[in-house]
């Protein structure tokens, strides 16, 4: 039943699945202290079954994402909010409680190699979008451009640019 929501009758929770993405080292400075651990960054897909088109991962350079432990002992790379609500889920040591490992911006994580599931790229990189919110999902985003238009025309216009850093690995 869904009568205590503040407004929506017969509308349910949403449901996302999430995708995890190796982080590959060499691991950048901030996440050095948690370098004997999987790190991860964690995404939060309606559609998992394009992940086979993932050609890179967006990330907010100016955003603020957190290095939680898992129940497992890996760690995940995302948004504070997201973090607490999987801590409801069962999926950290302790209900309801994080264990925050480092705190970072966006910039910190940015040009990453990623170890992505089903995709047919050994690596994926981590690549710049201020559209990102942090009210949704992880704020960590794949990028599937043969599905989304807003992610091939994100990725052409990052590839027209003036090359530098990271954006230099998308040829």
């Amino acid at each position: 039943m869904d009568h205590d929501r503040s407004s929506g009758e017969g509308v349910g929770p949403q449901e996302y699945t999430l995708i995890k993405m190796k982080l590959k080292a060499p691991y950048p400075p901030k996440l050095a202290a948690v370098s004997s651990k999987t790190v991860y960054l964690v995404a939060a897909t309606l559609r998992p079954e394009t992940m086979y088109g993932q050609t890179n991962c967006w990330v907010r350079p100016d955003m603020k994402y957190v290095a939680i432990e898992t129940k497992e002992g890996d760690v995940f790379v995302c948004t504070r909010r997201a973090a607490r609500n999987m801590s409801y889920q069962g999926m950290t040591p302790s209900d309801g409680t994080l264990n925050v490992l480092a705190e970072l911006i966006g910039q910190d994580i940015m040009g990453v190699g990623l170890e992505a599931p089903l995709t047919s790229y050994k690596t994926i990189y981590t690549l710049p979008m201020l559209t990102i919110k942090e009210e949704k999902g992880t704020g960590v985003v794949t990028s599937v451009p043969s599905d989304a238009p807003d992610d091939f025309a994100a990725l052409r216009d990052l590839k027209n640019k003036q090359v530098s850093g990271a954006e230099s690995r998308l040829d």
